[in-house]
């Protein structure tokens, strides 16, 4: 019998599903199909995700979630039902649920992943920073008095964050994350070939021969895609050089916003920050070369953590261990809701 709490990581890219006592039991692709028409949903996850850029007109494959937020609400919600469904089946108690949330997410967007879990068939909702869920999975003690700094590079955003006691004392949320890298690349491609990729040809290349740092070797990849000039299928070689230059961008923009973190965050702990170094998780973080890249510009040692993807599910799920506590605190929004940030 399954426990009745559950934590979700809403990733932009990815869902992450822990139950208590279980783990990580479902991890799907944050892609819904649609027949336009009628409304009707027809796939969800991987399923879903076989669908994107290959449908007939009357079908629409898409990611509800842009930039770790909402973009899609009611798409959002049934996505969120259906996954608590392939996880619980059918019972009469609904289950507890508690969701991460990017750390620089505004009260109205907090209050769409609120609303999405409740109508979703979740009992109770509650909401936990994505810093602080990642910072736990990676096996960090949030509540001593010591700074860690914590950078997850998620599909539609990267949380910054300096954790002490149990808090964060400073943090950044940008839109730049591993989307705008996919973004690159096409742009790229396009740029210099003269040649159009698709999403997902453009995260295989990623995820294959990306870095943000050079690599010892040169590593390069066949290409398919539509030359723009005639029309016509094209088949192309790209080196990893070039994704590098690809990449640069979006992986400055990175590392300033963890510069301005840095600069922000008090002495004390910035001396801690640079005796216990920086911890890396998230998707993005596995590009080539991120953790040298940021030891390079900060002086800090960085480490990726183990499993990096799903640090956040797991501390979402040690952090179901903590409910009574969160409901102890809780605020009061309405007579009949309640909501709690961690």
């Amino acid at each position: 019998m399954f426990s009745s709490d559950i934590g979700i990581d809403l990733g932009t890219a990815s869902i992450l599903v822990y139950v208590k006592g279980k783990g990580i039991v479902l991890r799907e692709p944050s892609v819904v199909a649609l027949n336009k028409d009628t409304g009707k949903m027809l796939a969800v996850g991987a399923e879903a995700q076989k669908m994107l850029g290959r449908t007939p007109g009357n079908i629409i494959a898409i990611r509800p979630l842009r930039d770790g937020v909402i973009s899609d609400y009611e798409v959002t919600q049934r996505m969120i039902k259906e996954f608590i469904k392939k996880v619980c089946g059918f019972r009469l108690l609904k289950p507890r649920v508690i969701i991460c949330v990017p750390s620089g997410i505004t009260e109205v967007e907090e209050r769409a992943v609120f609303d999405a879990g409740l109508q979703a068939g979740a009992r109770q909702v509650y909401l936990i920073e994505e810093p602080v869920a990642a910072a736990i999975g990676a096996g960090i003690d949030i509540s001593k008095p010591n700074g860690n700094m914590i950078v997850d590079i998620g599909g539609g955003t990267t949380d910054i964050a300096v954790i002490s006691l149990g808090g964060i004392v400073e943090s950044s949320s940008i839109k730049i994350a591993g989307d705008k890298f996919d973004e690159a690349i096409i742009k790229y491609i396009r740029r210099k070939h003269n040649v159009l990729i698709g999403e997902r040809t453009a995260e295989a290349l990623k995820i294959e021969i990306g870095c943000v740092y050079p690599r010892p070797e040169e590593l390069s990849m066949d290409v398919k895609g539509r030359c723009l000039m005639t029309g016509l299928p094209k088949v192309f070689v790209v080196n990893s050089s070039e994704i590098l230059e690809a990449f640069e961008e979006v992986s400055v923009t990175i590392i300033e916003a963890i510069h301005a973190v840095m600069e922000r965050t008090p002495p004390e702990l910035v001396a801690d920050i640079s005796t216990n170094g920086i911890t890396m998780t998230g998707g993005g973080s596995l590009v080539y070369g991120f953790d040298k890249l940021i030891s390079n510009h900060t002086g800090i040692e960085t480490h990726i953590s183990e499993d990096a993807v799903s640090c956040v599910a797991y501390g979402t799920g040690k952090a179901l261990d903590n409910l009574s506590i969160m409901q102890e605190g809780s605020t009061n929004i309405s007579r009949k809701r309640q909501i709690q940030r961690m």
